[in-house]
């Protein structure tokens, strides 16, 4: 196994503790991300330290700023896994389901949560505004997480139908989302969320910006919420 020093430098200057056996799963994730990547595109960042940060670290960033012990968590457009894979490690007792439209992405996860011996995290092959409406997943969830790239005004209609009364959204953005935040007022609002803050960093050992905007769910979502397929993103509240 690599020294992960770059990983552990960048974990202890946010606070977050760590074990030898969550550091070896992260490596063992890090293996089966990089030989994948050679057949299915999984990710652009490849370079180890660079996965350390980007991927991990990033990922994991947000244990900095809440606690997510004993939580029903929901990861929206997770892609390869980011956060809730390395946010299922360092969180054991929380259950985890990661949704994806792609469905071999999906595979891929459940190939590394079997290998790295994950229970109590699942995939779920679907597009939000299908999913948000079920009553397995309507209002269900203590969390949801994001790192996906959509903006801010589509991604709370997305995501918002998932959360309890209490719950909260957390989007992971750039520093520089002060305009998207103003743009993703009226969803916010609509969907029955406030932004109780934004937490802004900078990832030790790195020169990778990070705001956490955490979206509290205040009343429940309107029945009508989220729109059909696609409309979130052509036509954002």
């Amino acid at each position: 196994m690599k020294d992960m020093h770059v990983l552990t430098d960048c974990l202890d200057a946010l606070k977050i503790s760590y074990t030898d056996q969550q550091l070896e799963q992260l490596y063992r994730y890090y293996e089966m991300l990089v030989e994948k990547n050679k057949v299915m595109n999984l990710t652009a960042i490849t370079d180890f330290d660079e996965v350390m940060i980007k991927h991990f670290a990033d990922s994991l960033a947000l244990l900095a700023y809440t606690p997510l012990r004993e939580k029903k968590i929901l990861d929206l457009g997770t892609g390869a896994g980011f956060p809730g894979v390395p946010l299922k490690i360092f969180c054991p007792d929380s259950e985890f389901i990661l949704v994806d439209s792609i469905n071999k992405k999906l595979n891929f996860i459940a190939d590394v949560c079997e290998e790295l011996g994950l229970n109590g995290i699942s995939v779920c092959h679907s597009r939000a505004e299908d999913l948000a409406h079920s009553p397995e997943f309507r209002e269900q969830f203590d969390f949801v997480v994001s790192r996906a790239v959509a903006n801010l005004a589509t991604l709370s209609e997305l995501t918002l139908g998932f959360i309890k009364k209490g719950g909260y959204f957390v989007s992971y953005k750039s520093v520089a989302a002060e305009e998207e935040l103003e743009q993703a007022k009226n969803a916010i609002k609509i969907m029955g969320g406030k932004v109780q803050k934004v937490e802004g960093l900078v990832l030790p050992g790195s020169d990778l910006d990070r705001a956490l905007i955490f979206i509290k769910k205040g009343v429940n979502t309107p029945k009508q919420y989220p729109r059909k397929a696609g409309m979130p993103s052509k036509n954002p509240l």
